[in-house]
């Protein structure tokens, strides 16, 4: 869908990550956790693409502008990084945006009975949020959430109001563990036993490590991509990542918006 949304909040969480919470069209719920939305952040042609962002939230809340008294909403977690992101961190409420959404493939929930783990870190805590408030209801969940600094490990507040058991790291030590997250992971792992499925978002080097480890321990893995996204439905091949066949000889190419983001780690290929 295409739609014209209103600002309602926009929340700075951390230094230079903010939340914003907009309205929806109520048939947004059917988006699925993983799914993203395209935004444009002003009419005008500068700057030109949308930008795209993971659904971090989404629900209802009272309000007097509706006949039922109720508004569907959308949340989206995101990192000031350059003019599009500086444009929207600049948004008050009552502002207007133009998004696309819901966008994608988004997580399969797997078995109820297995352990559900969670990687990620920064914004890429986003989708992970959305998938946590529904594998919670059926499964344990644990969260291991990693950045360079205390300032880059967000709402982990409200991962354990949903009942998530969170684990954290970072580069340097000013909050959890000092280290890297995926070895965090690791050791958790190797002292535990059962059934497991792990779900990542974040930067590509954390995902290859994780791919690695559920490799190494035979575990399930749905690991959700980044692209440079300019059209979010896979028409301008601007997003491909290669696929478990590809070679020079006969190439094979995912689009992230498209196929993806989410994958499982079997299908991509890590080098």
């Amino acid at each position: 869908m295409q739609f014209k949304s209103m600002v309602i909040s926009n929340v700075q969480v951390s230094p230079g990550y903010f939340r914003m919470r907009m309205t929806a069209p109520p048939a947004i719920v059917a988006a699925t956790p993983g799914q993203f939305v395209m935004v444009r952040v002003r009419d005008a042609i500068d700057p030109l693409l949308r930008r795209p962002f993971g659904i971090f939230d989404l629900g209802t809340f009272t309000t007097e502008y509706t006949d039922c008294g109720r508004q569907t909403f959308c949340e989206i977690l995101y990192k000031v990084v350059g003019k599009g992101t500086e444009m929207l961190a600049s948004l008050h409420h009552g502002d207007h945006l133009d998004l696309l959404a819901p966008l994608g493939k988004g997580f399969a929930a797997g078995e109820p009975a297995e352990e559900k783990i969670l990687v990620g870190g920064g914004v890429g805590l986003a989708p992970l949020y959305f998938l946590a408030k529904e594998l919670a209801k059926t499964s344990k969940v644990r969260l291991f959430a990693g950045g360079r600094n205390k300032e880059d490990i967000l709402c982990i507040t409200e991962f354990e109001r949903l009942g998530v058991e969170t684990y954290v790291a970072t580069d340097d030590g000013t909050l959890g563990d000092q280290g890297l997250v995926t070895q965090v992971l690791e050791k958790h792992l190797a002292a535990t036993g059962g059934s497991k499925t792990l779900f990542a978002c974040g930067p590509f080097p954390m995902l290859k490590a994780v791919a690695g480890i559920a490799d190494r321990y035979n575990l399930e893995c749905q690991v959700s991509l980044e692209g440079y996204m300019a059209c979010g439905v896979g028409a301008c091949l601007g997003c491909v990542t290669k696929g478990k066949n590809h070679s020079e000889e006969t190439p094979d190419f995912r689009c992230v918006c498209k196929d993806g983001p989410v994958f499982p780690y079997r299908e991509l290929k890590w080098d």
